[in-house]
């Protein structure tokens, strides 16, 4: 029988997945990796390039969804409502939304383009969302979006274990926390993989994939909620 994926690893695919497919689809806007639009919006500044609508609005829309699920989390806990399985549920329908605008309304002919900014913020809104619920529910997962820390802290272990010294106890926290942070850098990798991928092959129909495994990560936060 296959087991499913851990939740942090689905999201860690979503995201590299997400990231690479919309860079690809949109233009160069970063759904996922908020950092990586204040680069090129810096770029689409100076050069005078396209794309200076989308990366402007992705800055403030990413932050203002991150507030408005924080004061979610606050409004669900007080009705005593699922406050992680409603989020997920939010990000499974704005997924779903956003692929089927990329199929109906894409390919997307350039950067400004009305489509290209409403199904961009429709992303980036899903992602915040994502980044949101990793940050307070799965903070002992490293991120699912971002790798520059989790890189950085491989290296580190790495350093560690070749310099030797460790105790027993330190030693199997650094191979322990080795496992788990290479393997959400390669799975965020292999996403980035598949996205370019099916980009080239489908075009915007490869967001369709999206909705599937915003949809395993539902499921599995429903198998554990109730077990």
């Amino acid at each position: 029988m296959l087991k499913m994926p851990k939740l942090p690893t689905l999201l860690s695919f979503n995201a590299g997945y997400i990231d690479t497919a919309g860079f690809l689809a949109l233009h160069g806007l970063f759904t996922a990796h908020v950092t990586g639009n204040f680069v090129t919006l810096g770029a689409a500044i100076v050069y005078r390039s396209s794309g200076t609508l989308p990366k402007i609005l992705a800055i403030p829309v990413f932050s203002l969804v991150v507030i408005c699920v924080r004061l979610l989390h606050y409004r669900l806990e007080k009705l005593g409502k699922p406050v992680l399985r409603t989020l997920f549920l939010v990000e499974l329908v704005l997924l779903i939304v956003g692929a089927w605008l990329a199929w109906a309304l894409g390919p997307f002919p350039d950067a400004d383009n009305i489509g290209t900014v409403v199904v961009g913020m429709i992303f980036v809104t899903a992602m915040a969302l994502q980044n949101a619920v990793h940050r307070v529910h799965l903070s002992y997962a490293p991120p699912s979006t971002l790798m520059t820390g989790t890189t950085t802290q491989i290296m580190l272990d790495l350093a560690d274990k070749w310099h030797g010294g460790l105790s027993e106890e330190q030693a199997a926290t650094v191979n322990s926390r080795l496992a788990r942070f290479s393997a959400n850098v390669a799975v965020f990798a292999f996403g980035c993989g598949c996205g370019a991928l099916l980009f080239a092959v489908v075009s915007v129909k490869c967001f369709a994939l999206l909705p599937l495994s915003a949809a395993l990560a539902y499921v599995h936060n429903e198998a554990k909620t109730k077990s």
